[in-house]
């Protein structure tokens, strides 16, 4: 049985014969092995492009912003896992990342589409940026659904890496339509829910990402990318100073039990 389209059976990102590898044009042990840095090859992977030095710049800078961040509930996941499988890495390095979703690590890219919809509804309607920031919000409160990019449960007062990512931006010459749109919202949310909230590092991300040219899709590979680095280094101090029984002890102690009618 066939599935989807089966008329374009080709890939553009690598070929190998006997006696080369060849990724994106580019010869792998001659051009890119001890000459590109792995932010560059990323970069190149995805995109099929070299990134110039604004883009490799903010790639890196957002790269090293969301990889870490204390035990939040990916590094929770995977040294728990590993404690019960030692013998699986790999295993504890793919239970952290399964949890990257539309509320913690993966919510970049629900921010993202959110502020590409809102400049794409602007442009199509014929209306200022203000306005379809109002009426984009306005339609998430009806339905009961956070404003994505916004609020932070620790950073109150203003997400630092949001401001450093969204300051080197605009060191680097890179502030276009997505950027602005997050300002725009930023700036409306007081009148809109009666309340202002910080633009968080899941806000600046993509708004960052998109202006430099990354594409929509690949937005919550970013993410993916950073917190595996991030997980290998729990991990290995997994294996010198183990916290994963103690966490899970610390949880069977914390929730009571309660018993069903």
């Amino acid at each position: 049985m066939r599935i989807g389209k089966q008329d374009n059976a080709v890939t553009s990102i690598c070929t190998s014969d006997a006696t080369s590898i060849t990724v994106r044009g580019l010869d792998l042990c001659d051009e890119v092995i001890g000459k590109l840095d792995f932010t560059s090859y990323f970069w190149l992977l995805v995109t099929g492009t070299m990134p110039s030095g604004p883009q490799k710049v903010l790639a890196d800078a957002v790269l090293c912003a969301i990889a870490e961040h204390g035990l939040v509930p990916s590094v929770v996941a995977t040294r728990m896992t590993y404690a019960a499988a030692p013998e699986a890495f790999h295993g504890a390095v793919a239970a952290g990342l399964l949890g990257c979703g539309s509320v913690v690590l993966g919510s970049a890219e629900v921010a993202g589409r959110f502020y590409a919809e809102v400049v794409t509804r602007a442009e199509a309607e014929g209306i200022s940026p203000t306005e379809a920031a109002t009426a984009a919000i306005k339609e998430l409160r009806a339905e009961k659904k956070a404003i994505p990019g916004f609020g932070h449960p620790q950073h109150s007062g203003g997400d630092p890496r949001a401001h450093r990512l969204l300051a080197i931006a605009k060191e680097q010459g890179v502030e276009g339509k997505h950027i602005a749109m997050l300002h725009t919202i930023s700036d409306v949310l007081p009148e809109a829910i009666g309340r202002s909230l910080p633009i968080n590092v899941n806000g600046a991300i993509p708004a960052v990402m998109l202006d430099a040219g990354f594409p929509l899709g690949a937005l919550k590979g970013i993410s993916l990318l950073a917190r595996t680095a991030s997980l290998i280094a729990h991990l290995q101090e997994e294996t010198e100073r183990p916290i994963g029984f103690i966490m899970s002890g610390a949880a069977a102690e914390r929730i009571g039990f309660e018993a069903s009618e």
